[in-house]
């Protein structure tokens, strides 16, 4: 391995760990409902667009379907929890391997597609999802389903009285993805997924699989994503086809990705505590009016910092742009 990639990837590792130190901690001084709430939904999208970066970041493939596996981990784990009594961690895991098994059962005709032929593919495929969801009965149709609370309990993850729980989940989820990020970007898939983005066949010339490949990263990507619904079903307690299979839910996996730096490994993180907290303040604050000025002034701000760092807000800190400045 490369001295310098190596000590890069400890330094990234020891960074992780003190960030992630630091927001533990965070929330022993905010006690604002509100703020933590905002806190919760960063961490989430945090975890969630390092799901969606695995796949369109390292290996190249654009989805805005990903909102499909977040509604189907939700869906999951609340239909066996209000149909048949199983515990939320099981239907997590549930919702996880299912979501795994059809991102692999769709790739295996999308993945012969290529560039915006693709990402097509993958908004019908979400949007058909949606569909079929606002349809079915058992599933409750577009009313929905909603998860009934009985109390505090971590067996069931259901709090009512605090926020912090989910916090620390959330913060859990953000990091294991980042962790699994980290641990994939040096194995021999990660190269082989950076080998497919740059050109597929010339890595296939060298001997990748790349078929397999992009196999393996809709695999992981989809298990995690739909992970990350299943944490948003018992948060918010209440789903229905709209409020978790949306297109926006897709663009809000991919946005943090795009600005902070797609392909990068903390660049979902930079963009997502940039982004989310940018979405519900302009919301709250100046989206009252039903003028839609605060998505006037959200789009405003997403355009003035992709045209500032097209490659991403973490390319500020690279290597290269330090040694330019002197």
């Amino acid at each position: 391995m490369d001295t310098a990639f190596a000590q890069r990837r400890r330094r990234d590792l020891t960074l992780a760990a003190v960030f992630a130190v630091i927001a533990a901690l965070v929330p022993l001084f905010v006690k604002d409902v509100y703020v933590q709430n905002i806190m919760v939904l960063t961490l989430m999208y945090a975890a969630l667009s390092q799901s969606w970066n695995i796949l369109s970041g390292y290996c190249g493939q654009i989805s805005l379907g990903h909102a499909l596996y977040f509604g189907l981990g939700a869906y999951t784990t609340a239909l066996l929890f209000t149909k048949f009594g199983v515990l939320p961690w099981f239907g997590m895991i549930g919702g996880g391997l299912i979501s795994a098994a059809i991102a692999m059962a769709l790739g295996y005709p999308c993945f012969r597609l290529r560039g915006h032929y693709f990402v097509i593919a993958t908004i019908v495929i979400a949007e058909t999802a949606l569909l079929l969801f606002q349809n079915w009965d058992w599933a409750g149709a577009a009313l929905g389903i909603d998860v009934p609370v009985h109390g505090d309990s971590w067996l069931k993850f259901q709090f009512v009285r605090s926020k912090l729980p989910y916090f620390y989940f959330a913060l859990v989820l953000a990091c294991i993805a980042w962790l699994v990020t980290w641990w994939l970007e040096d194995s021999k898939w990660g190269y082989w997924w950076r080998a497919v983005k740059d050109n597929p066949d010339a890595a296939e010339s060298l001997g990748v699989v790349v078929f397999n490949s992009k196999m393996g990263a809709a695999a992981v990507s989809a298990f995690l994503t739909a992970i990350g619904g299943s944490f948003y079903a018992q948060f918010v307690s209440y789903i229905d086809p709209e409020s978790v299979m949306g297109f926006q839910f897709s663009l809000l996996m991919a946005l943090p990705a795009v600005i902070g730096g797609i392909g990068t490994l903390w660049g979902p993180v930079l963009g997502a505590v940039i982004l989310i907290p940018l979405t519900e303040l302009t919301r709250s604050f100046i989206g009252g009016s039903g003028r839609g000025v605060d998505l006037i002034v959200y789009g405003t701000l997403i355009v003035l910092i992709s045209l500032a760092r097209p490659e991403g807000l973490v390319g500020l800190f690279s290597p290269r742009r330090k040694e330019a400045t002197r």
